[in-house]
């Protein structure tokens, strides 16, 4: 399938690799994540802007860039005959969730001090199958209603389930599983809704990354730079409206109002919007409509969300076209090998967290990690080129579980 009627590998320098700048995109949300998890605060000033930049971004980012490989691997398969969004069934579907599922669980269960998501991203990709079989525009108007309508459902159900003023942000861990059924629908209750990255409100991400991978042929350069400019317009206008209602149009001083009503506590703090926000890490309650107003970190509101998925697009669109440039691709090596094993370099990250690295919040923690996860990974790739394994240990174990025909050929 080819939406923009180019054709494959039209308008493209012969020899690069047109995957490499979305694992460059990869690559950058993988160090954005770095920097949140083990840099030095993000707060307004100096340099922390760099980590404040961050901040909510990267795993929204990652999340879109989820939804934009699945689209390009549909569009792959479909050109070279595939008749079926999910080849093989349902089973290398399930196999792969199950697996992110169980590494979430257990992750989160080592306590490394980060707010574990990859259990989130086994639904996301089981909540994600059915719209890999809607048409191009469908998928578009799907994902453009998502935008809006899954965090104004959070919103509605919040009270429903409990958690009106407080109580999102949770992380569901293996000890959950041993409260039996109860700790099961506890699971499914974060994972759905009041967690710290719930599919309710990062699915969106997801479907708007699988119709910008359907829509932009990431082929042709015309199309990329028009990604990276719409991408950056769209960022701007969100965050812009956000600060223009809440800053200028009164909707800071009607959120004093309903915390002053349902979260007196935090009106002695310096900040008290930020000090309600930090109770459920970020993500807003079901106190007053003008919460939806905000486009802070992890607040999971409509202006986030669009804020959020332009930057995805700009980030997409811009370092495909710095790829297709052979200097910059080469210079981006380290990038973009990181970005191709992603999850390997994530599930170290998290495990070196709980242990010799635990509560580590600094510039050197911040430039060990990024200078050693990039080494790493250009050496591996270096190491096993030609071979399987070259996406990343990991990777390969997760690839080898869902395609058996893949087992066979590598003779493992």
């Amino acid at each position: 399938m080819n939406v923009t009627g180019s054709l494959p590998g039209a308008d493209r320098p012969s020899g690069i690799d047109r995957l490499s700048g979305v694992d460059a995109a990869r690559g950058l949300a993988v160090l954005g994540m770095f920097a949140v998890h083990v840099g030095p605060g993000a707060r307004p000033s100096g340099a922390n802007y760099l980590v404040l930049a961050a901040d909510g971004r990267a795993p929204a980012v990652f999340t879109l860039l989820a939804g934009f490989s699945l689209a390009l691997a549909q569009r792959r398969r479909a050109g070279s005959g595939g008749a079926s969004p999910t080849p093989g069934g349902a089973r290398p579907l399930l196999i792969r969730s199950a697996v992110l599922g169980a590494l979430g669980l257990c992750l989160a269960a080592l306590w490394p001090g980060i707010l574990v998501i990859l259990a989130f991203f086994a639904l996301y990709f089981l909540a994600a199958e059915p719209f890999t079989r809607l048409s191009t525009k469908a998928l578009a108007v799907v994902a453009g209603v998502s935008v809006a309508a899954g965090p104004l459902l959070s919103y509605v159900l919040g009270p429903l389930f409990g958690v009106t003023a407080s109580g999102r942000g949770a992380v569901p861990g293996l000890a959950d599983l041993a409260r039996g059924w109860t700790g099961l629908g506890e699971i499914l209750r974060a994972l759905l809704l009041t967690g710290a990255y719930p599919v309710v409100t990062y699915l969106p991400y997801v479907l708007v990354g699988m119709a910008l991978g359907r829509l932009c042929d990431v082929h042709a350069k015309a199309v990329a730079l028009r990604m990276a400019l719409w991408g950056s317009a769209v960022a701007a206008v969100a965050y812009g409206s956000a600060w223009l209602a809440t800053e200028v149009l009164g909707g800071r001083q009607r959120l004093l109002a309903a915390i002053a009503a349902h979260h007196p506590e935090a009106m002695t703090a310096t900040d008290p919007v930020r000090a309600v926000l930090a109770q459920q890490y970020g993500a807003v309650p079901s106190t007053s409509w003008d919460w939806l107003l905000l486009a802070s970190p992890y607040s999971q509101t409509p202006l986030e969300t669009l804020g959020n998925a332009g930057v995805g697009a700009a980030l997409i669109g811009g370092l495909v076209l710095l790829t297709r440039e052979r200097c910059a691709a080469r210079l981006l090596r380290p990038l973009t090998a990181l970005g191709a094993m992603a999850l390997s370099a994530y599930v170290v990250h998290a495990l070196v967290l709980a242990g010799p690295a635990k509560g580590a919040a600094s510039w050197a923690a911040l430039a060990a990690f990024s200078g050693v996860a990039l080494a790493a990974a250009w050496g591996w790739q270096r190491v096993w080129a030609g071979s399987p394994l070259r996406r990343g240990p990991l990777e390969h174990v997760l690839r080898l579980a869902t395609a058996p025909r893949a087992r066979a050929r590598t003779g493992a």
